[in-house]
């Protein structure tokens, strides 16, 4: 049984119980009397709206409604992101074709739009609560806040104490818990949650760009190319961008990640500089430096970090 349809299932547990019914003899779920039905029917009625839709598709039983926008591209695109469904066409497609490209994945999107719906909820649950003694993630361990007025820490300036790390024979290597650093900040007990927040962003900001700058220069004389300048993003769904005169933009939440998921967004805009698109060749190019770039792809997607607001 798959997740999704598991997932269908245990919503109706927990419901009052009720007079047992007779148990209803095994049939085969598949079978030439029993067609397999399309996720998009067997989900419960459901609406999706991207906050700059411009279309809207029925797909089964999930309403979408979705951003679309001609592209330069060969082909159709799809993806799935925190606010909906984003489409992309090269200008001699039809809305038609577009529709039926749409109808055809239809239980792609209708899985990707539950899982998303899903790690909004989970980033809900987990969102920063900006006061004294918060802890968030900082390169794979956790970082606890600690608001500090006293006179030995300036006011308004941060303080960095790394965690002693466990005793050797505590645990083994592969099992070793998050070590728990801590961030001193020269403010107040009572201060603003705003005023922690922006504090702490200024901290990690700083952190970002001169780790990016060190694993800049690490990769790109393996790759055999030269970056000019590197900037810090904000974007809500995009981790890094690379223009062809050299120029590199990386994503500053990428230090709540472990370092080996920066170093593969690193390596992969750098590739850009060689391979500007997402072809096999791109792909060959970022293997030739991290053998095991799938895996840490794969964690930078499945390991959603905390609203920052």
């Amino acid at each position: 049984m798959s997740r999704f349809l598991q997932l269908v299932l245990d919503m109706f547990d927990g419901a009052p119980a009720a007079k047992p019914l007779p148990r209803p003899k095994p049939r085969a779920l598949h079978g030439p009397h029993q067609p397999s039905e399309h996720l998009g029917q067997v989900l419960p009625k459901a609406h999706y709206a991207h906050p700059r839709a411009t279309r809207r598709i029925q797909l089964g039983n999930t309403d979408v409604a979705y951003a679309f926008r001609r592209a330069k591209r060969r082909t159709i695109g799809m993806a799935v992101g925190p606010d909906g469904l984003e489409v992309s066409a090269p200008r001699w497609v039809t809305v038609g074709e577009v529709e039926s490209a749409l109808r055809e994945k239809s239980d792609w999107i209708a899985r990707k739009l539950v899982e998303m719906q899903e790690r909004q909820q989970q980033l809900g649950a987990a969102r920063i609560v900006w006061a004294d003694g918060v802890v968030l993630p900082y390169l794979g361990d956790q970082l606890q806040v600690v608001l500090d007025s006293s006179t030995a820490l300036k006011k308004n300036s941060a303080q960095f104490e790394v965690a002693p790390p466990p005793p050797p024979d505590e645990v083994s290597a592969k099992d070793l818990p998050p070590l728990r650093h801590t961030l001193r900040l020269g403010l107040p007990l009572n201060a603003e949650p705003p005023q922690i927040r922006d504090a702490v962003q200024a901290w990690l900001m700083r952190q970002a760009k001169a780790l990016f700058v060190e694993r800049l220069n690490h990769f790109a004389p393996q790759l055999g190319v030269q970056w000019q300048r590197v900037s810090l993003s904000s974007a809500a769904t995009r981790w890094g961008s690379a223009s062809a005169d050299g120029a590199i933009r990386l994503n500053w939440r990428l230090v709540h990640h472990k370092p080996d998921v920066i170093d593969y967004v690193v390596a992969h805009e750098l590739s850009h500089l060689r391979v500007m698109d997402h072809s096999p060749r791109f792909w060959e190019t970022v293997q030739s430096v991290m053998p095991d770039y799938a895996q840490r792809r794969r964690i930078l997607k499945d390991e959603p970090l905390p609203p920052w607001s």
